[in-house]
């Protein structure tokens, strides 16, 4: 509970160049320690025993921490038991405009997103130590909304082990429910629960917890074969649906986790100008798998170009890259090129 506490609040920026960044466990164990033993023996009492044990080995490992140090993390971690509290007891909204007061717009935004990330994910804690076969057991005698509300809480490559053993009906239905799903009510979540026999965690808040989502489901795809891919795609009724998933399943950035023959492939298709833009908002790890696998007078045309544009909108760069993704994406669905997906395909050489 501790170390997920100060998993919630934002990172504080270090004040020395020197100073090493904490893990999140070495981080709750700083509060514990700063706690003194009585305190910390208090907060003992709420920890499963893995916990303890694990926050216990981290308390021994730790060593000495600065004055700088200690005083950033008892920050952070006081940030979260305020938003956290705001949240409990009045709800997201009223949450935000205490936490807006106090901090700011941004600052409010992050300490929110990573509090309702932590309730989310204490509701169904059991499935942290449920394998895929016995989730699987568990859910597919349920309705397909049933099963893409409870999905919504586990791991992406977990979730895709459960869609990839349902029958192709189900995985369309279950796929577009998680698609669509935004936030749940507690009470919903609490029929949930009674329907799977008590065995998910009782709802600690009366705020909408958002789940699911295209986002998520296109984590969801990325991590299933490409045969049950290919058939929920096919079977989807909702084709704006079905595009927008397809568009967040590839994204420019992921071009780096592509094989050097591929990355060779589709840049042959590209429009110059295309990549120019593109790599004009582009991380140097993208540039540098794109630069490595041209031509030398392409990639120096190309870094010419790049110094000579100026003042290009943010929107033109954003749809060369999806342009890019698109061919990229038109490659694979014909065979030429490997996107490697959830580290599921195996590829020989």
């Amino acid at each position: 509970m501790a170390e997920a506490a100060v998993a919630a609040a934002p990172q504080t920026a270090a004040k020395s160049s020197k100073a090493v960044e904490l893990s999140t466990a070495q981080k709750a164990a700083a509060v514990i320690i700063a706690l003194g033993a009585e305190k910390a023996s208090l907060l003992y009492k709420f920890m499963e025993d893995e916990e303890v044990e694990q926050l216990t080995l981290e308390v021994a490992r730790l060593g000495v921490l600065s004055t700088q140090q200690t005083e950033d993390v008892l920050n952070e971690f006081y940030q979260l038991c305020l938003t956290n509290k705001a949240v409990t007891e009045g709800g997201l909204e009223y949450a935000r405009a205490v936490l807006e007061k106090a901090y700011g717009e941004q600052a409010a935004a992050e300490l929110l997103g990573k509090v309702t990330k932590s309730l989310k994910n204490r509701e169904f804690a059991f499935m942290d130590k449920a394998d895929i076969k016995s989730l699987f057991s568990a859910l597919r005698g349920e309705r397909p909304q049933t099963i893409a509300l409870v999905l919504s809480y586990v791991d992406a490559d977990k979730a895709a082990g459960v869609v990839a053993q349902l029958d192709e009906k189900k995985q369309i239905q279950v796929v577009e429910s998680i698609a669509k799903l935004d936030s749940v009510s507690p009470a919903a979540i609490k029929i949930v629960e009674a329907e799977m026999h008590n065995r998910f965690s009782n709802i600690m808040t009366d705020t909408n917890i958002k789940v699911g989502g295209i986002d998520y489901v296109a984590d969801v795809m990325n991590n299933l074969d490409r045969t049950s891919e290919k058939n929920i795609f096919d079977g989807l009724s909702d084709q704006d649906l079905a595009d927008e998933i397809r568009k967040r399943m590839f994204v420019f950035e992921d071009i780096i986790t592509m094989d050097d023959r591929s990355v060779q492939r589709f840049v042959r298709d590209c429009d110059p100008r295309d990549l120019v833009l593109a790599l004009k908002a582009a991380n140097t790890e993208v540039a540098n798998k794109l630069f490595s696998n041209m031509s030398t007078r392409m990639a120096q045309s190309i870094k010419d170009d790049l110094e000579i544009t100026s003042n290009v909108r943010m929107k033109d760069v954003e749809e060369a890259q999806q342009r890019i993704v698109g061919i990229i994406r038109g490659l694979e669905e014909k065979g030429e090129i490997i996107i490697l997906k959830g580290g599921k395909d195996d590829i020989i050489a």
